[in-house]
């Protein structure tokens, strides 16, 4: 899909790879975008930057998500693009208290819930759109410093997929975004740690790779290629995955 006179939403849009999508979006010709973020002064210049309508709005909520989508139709429209976009960096392991596991599940995955509950339906009955959920590379490999990320991610993707299985044939192009580390806010303190591994993109790279992805319609996008290779031993041999994932482990943590 071209992104050119299309009317796109994306959460998370405040700052780092929502800015920069919007930004690339923007360029590349769409009729109108719609920014969401809970960082209300930014979001307002991210939107003045690319024309568009800044929507305050938290993803955790269901009904902030239905305002989003009710004030992106108000101003512009159909929605044929959603980027549910926004995440945290919430780590934690099998002993951290709920509320940190609770507020991961929410943001990595009922958004996306949210989001397709909002759209998906006007999409079919259309005959076309894109839903393109971000997800991270934990979500296909893992993450040796958090469970509740790489478990939250992990279930991110697996939403996407059942999206792509019931909707693909409908109309409805999804696509699951799954960097490593890129130069945000969540991974300012993060250099040299095993996300780093393959190197820390730009966000203005990962757009990139977004724009091509979305021309060939591909269910991965993936920033980092070397990603992909990673998929295909794991799958190849999970236990000396496992312990490729221990030195990784011993190497970083210690």
């Amino acid at each position: 899909m071209k992104v050119s006179g299309k009317n796109i939403v994306i959460t998370g849009g405040a700052s780092g790879i929502g800015k920069a999508l919007a930004e690339r979006f923007h360029k590349e010709g769409a009729a109108s975008i719609t920014v969401a973020d809970l960082q209300e002064e930014a979001l307002k210049q991210v939107a003045k930057s690319v024309n568009g309508l800044a929507v305050p709005c938290d993803v955790s909520k269901e009904e902030d998500i239905k305002n989003l989508v009710a004030k992106a139709e108000e101003a512009y429209g159909t929605i044929d693009i959603f980027v549910s976009n926004a995440g945290i960096a919430r780590y934690g392991w099998e002993e951290t208290p709920d509320e940190i596991w609770d507020l991961n599940w929410k943001i990595h995955v009922m958004a996306h819930v949210y989001a397709a509950r909002a759209v998906v339906d006007k999409m079919v009955a259309q005959g076309s759109g894109y839903l393109i959920n971000t997800a991270s590379a934990a979500g296909l490999l893992s993450q040796i410093d958090s469970a509740s990320y790489a478990t939250t991610k992990h279930a991110a993707v697996a939403f996407a997929e059942t999206l792509a299985i019931r909707y693909g044939d409908k109309g409805v192009r999804v696509s699951v975004l799954c960097p490593q580390q890129v130069r945000t806010a969540m991974t300012e303190n993060r250099a040299g740690s095993v996300s780093d591994v393959d190197g820390t993109l730009e966000p203005e790279e990962l757009a990139d790779c977004v724009i091509e992805t979305m021309d060939r319609e591909d269910f991965l996008m993936l920033p980092h290629p070397k990603v992909l290779t990673y998929i295909q031993h794991k799958a190849s041999d999970y236990n000396r995955w496992i312990k490729g994932m221990q030195r990784l482990r011993d190497r970083f943590l210690g």
